[in-house]
């Protein structure tokens, strides 16, 4: 007699877990960041106004006692293609200052998969930066080409900065990525984030300063008339932990970020320039008190500083009133800001 059951029959293959697309490398070490509170000095006025569901101004008044007071004009416009929550396009955004400098950026969606973005940036009457940025989002890969301060039409060698980059999906739990860049001529004090294989930007520390023409590290010369960068990452995310890692020709940057509950979210970063021959290691954190509708960031680095913001709204006014103080004990230095929101 046969076997009634027959033979065992063959489990169908699982299905393997779709891997999502990882991002752009402007995401790297973002929700890190987040968690750290930006450095304030000073008394800042910030008023918001929404002229329609498409078009934002926003006044700041600024009263130093570092360096002289200020008054910016920014304005945003948002068009009608809405992807998520926070993208939409095409997005506008102009910001002016009293002595008449500009920066600039213009974001379109020219395809389904394929995304545009211009940087400019003046001094006065001195342009500083333009940069010009492609992507391309695949279902599970993200590439990128970035041309920076082109001089196309002065005969010199020197300015054609090309950067390029790529991110795809190892697992549902790891991604990686690659990056190249050119640049001809002779480059003073370049630190641009190694997360992201541009010709822009510079670290999130020398990001807080006013707006000026670029200036050579001390001790740092210039690179040499033909640059070949590479650079190399890897991103776990989580459910409630994301670590980042990036190596590159000017060295490497480590982030990492954990949510331990509703009201807890800590964040380490660990930065080395080869160039300029520095370490930096910083500890950050994020309370929230949402009965409060208080939240605090602190942070606590190698270089001997801690400080900390407090953020408090009033509702149901549509104020936010922000207290920050940062001790230096390095420098002996010591100082503290408070702002005021509306809107």
């Amino acid at each position: 007699m046969g076997n009634a059951l027959g033979p065992a029959a063959r489990r169908a293959p699982r299905r393997a877990e779709p891997l999502g697309n990882p991002g752009s490398f402007d995401e790297l070490h973002r929700q890190c960041k987040e968690v750290f509170p930006q450095q304030m000095e000073g008394v800042k006025l910030i008023v918001n106004k929404a002229l329609s569901s498409h078009f934002q101004v926003t006044h700041t008044v600024h009263m130093s006692t570092l360096g002289p007071s200020s008054y910016r004009f920014n304005t945003t416009y948002v068009g009608d293609r809405q992807l998520s929550p926070t993208e939409a396009f095409p997005t506008l955004v102009g910001d002016m200052d009293n002595c008449g400098s500009l920066n600039a950026q213009v974001l379109h969606l020219v395809a389904e998969r394929i995304r545009t973005k211009a940087v400019f940036q003046t001094h006065q009457s001195k342009f500083v930066t333009w940069q010009f940025d492609g992507e391309y989002r695949g279902d599970d890969c993200t590439a990128t080409l970035t041309l920076g301060n082109p001089d196309l039409l002065s005969e010199s060698e020197r300015d054609l900065p090309l950067g390029a980059g790529w991110r795809d999906g190892l697992s549902p739990a790891a991604r990686r990525g690659g990056g190249y860049r050119h640049a001809g001529g002779e480059i003073h004090g370049y630190e641009g984030e190694l997360g992201h294989p541009v010709l822009e930007g510079a670290p999130r520390r020398a990001r807080r300063r006013s707006v000026g023409p670029p200036r050579r590290p001390q001790g740092c010369p210039g690179l040499p008339s033909a640059l070949l960068g590479f650079l190399f990452c890897l991103f776990f995310p989580a459910l409630k932990w994301v670590a980042t890692l990036n190596v590159g020709y000017g060295g490497a940057h480590a982030s990492y970020y954990h949510k331990a509950n509703e009201q807890v979210q800590v964040g380490v970063e660990l930065e080395a320039n080869t160039r300029l021959q520095d370490t930096t290691f910083a500890f950050g954190y994020q309370l929230n008190l949402p009965q409060a509708n208080m939240v605090f960031r602190g942070l606590l680095d190698s270089n001997w500083c801690v400080g900390g913001v407090l953020e408090k709204k009033l509702p149901p006014l549509p104020v936010t009133l922000a207290l920050g103080a940062f001790l230096n004990h390095w420098k002996n230095r010591f100082h503290c800001g408070f702002s005021v929101i509306v809107g």
